[in-house]
C-alpha cells in the first residue's frame, strides 16, 4: 500500500492555485487537498493543473444549507461537479450537528447512492459542527449506513469530548476500521489545533494521535487498499492560535505541516 501525502490549500489562501502547486511539489507532497467551492477554476482544470504540477488531487467539498434537505441537495450537486475532475477521492463536511438522526441518516444514504452512480469515493469528515462531531455519533451512524467511509480528522473528537478519547474505545475503533482519509492535525482536550506540534508541551498529543494515525494505516494495509492519502492540515490564523498582543501566528502553517509530513513518513515511510 502507498502512503501518498497530501498538501492542503487552505493553509495558503494568498496563493495562486497554480503557484500552491508549484510549491507544495517543490516540497515533495505527493497530492494537493483542493476545498472546490472556494475555487474558481472548473473541475477539468483543477485536475489538469495538479497534472502538470505532477500532484494527484483529492478534492474537498462542504454540504450547505438551514435544513436536511438543503444540504442533501447541496450534497448532490457538489458531489457531481466535483466528481468530473476524477479525483482520488472527494471529502465532505456533511450535515449539521443539530439534524436529528433520521435526517442525517437520509443525507448519508443519498451519498451512498450517488457514489455508486458517480464511481468516485466519497469520505465524510469527522469535523465538530456536522454530522460526525462526536464519536458515538459517528459510530451510530456507521451502524445505520453500511459502506459509509470516512476521513479522520480525530482532533476534532479531542477537543469535542475535552478527552483523549481513552474513555470511548468502541466508538474509536468503528472509526479506525472506516477511515480511508486522514486528516493529520493534532488536537487537545482544550481545542482542534495546538500551538505547534513541534512542541515539547505537546508531545504527548502528538504521540495519541499518532496511534491512531497508525491503527488506520495498519488496518488498510491489511485490507490490501491500493494506497492511503494522508494531509498534514494545520491551518492559517485564526485557526492557528495567535500571540494576543501582536496578533501574529505561533508559528507558520506552511512550516508546520511540511513537518508534519516529515513526521508521518519517518513513522509509517511512503508504501507498506
Amino acid at each position: 500500500m502507498k502512503l501518498l501525502y497530501a498538501k492542503s490549500a487552505w493553509e495558503a489562501p494568498r496563493l495562486t492555485l497554480p503557484d500552491f502547486l508549484d510549491k507544495a511539489a517543490r516540497d515533495g507532497f505527493d497530492a494537493a487537498e483542493v476545498y472546490l467551492p472556494g475555487r474558481s477554476e472548473p473541475p477539468a482544470e483543477i485536475r489538469r493543473l495538479c497534472a502538470a504540477a505532477g500532484l494527484k488531487l483529492v478534492l474537498q467539498i462542504a454540504t450547505e444549507g438551514r435544513t436536511p434537505g438543503e444540504h442533501l441537495r447541496s450534497l448532490e450537486a457538489l458531489y457531481a461537479r466535483a466528481a468530473e475532475a476524477e479525483p482520488l477521492l472527494v471529502n465532505c463536511q456533511t450535515g449539521r450537528d443539530h439534524f436529528a438522526f433520521e435526517d442525517s441518516v437520509r443525507v448519508f444514504e443519498r451519498a451512498e447512492a450517488l457514489r455508486e452512480v458517480h464511481g468516485v469515493p466519497l469520505l465524510h469528515e469527522t469535523h465538530r459542527g456536522r454530522a460526525l462531531f462526536t464519536a458515538p455519533r459517528a459510530a451510530a451512524f456507521l451502524a445505520a449506513v453500511p459502506g459509509l467511509r470516512l476521513t479522520a480528522d480525530l482532533s476534532h473528537w479531542f477537543c469535542v469530548h475535552e478527552s483523549d478519547l481513552s474513555d470511548q474505545p468502541a466508538a474509536v475503533a468503528a472509526a479506525v476500521a472506516a477511515s480511508d482519509h486522514v486528516h493529520a492535525r493534532v488536537g487537545f482536550a482544550e481545542g482542534p489545533q495546538v500551538g505547534d506540534p513541534r512542541g515539547e508541551a505537546f508531545a504527548p498529543w502528538l504521540a495519541l494521535h499518532l496511534g491512531l494515525w497508525r491503527r488506520i494505516v495498519a488496518a488498510r494495509a491489511r485490507e490490501g487498499k491500493p494506497f492511503l492519502t494522508l494531509t498534514p492540515e494545520f491551518g492559517p490564523a485564526p485557526y492557528m492560535p495567535v500571540r494576543p498582543l501582536e496578533n501574529e501566528p505561533v508559528a507558520d502553517a506552511w512550516e508546520v505541516n511540511v513537518w508534519m509530513r516529515d513526521r508521518l513518513a519517518l513513522e509509517f515511510g511512503r508504501e507498506i
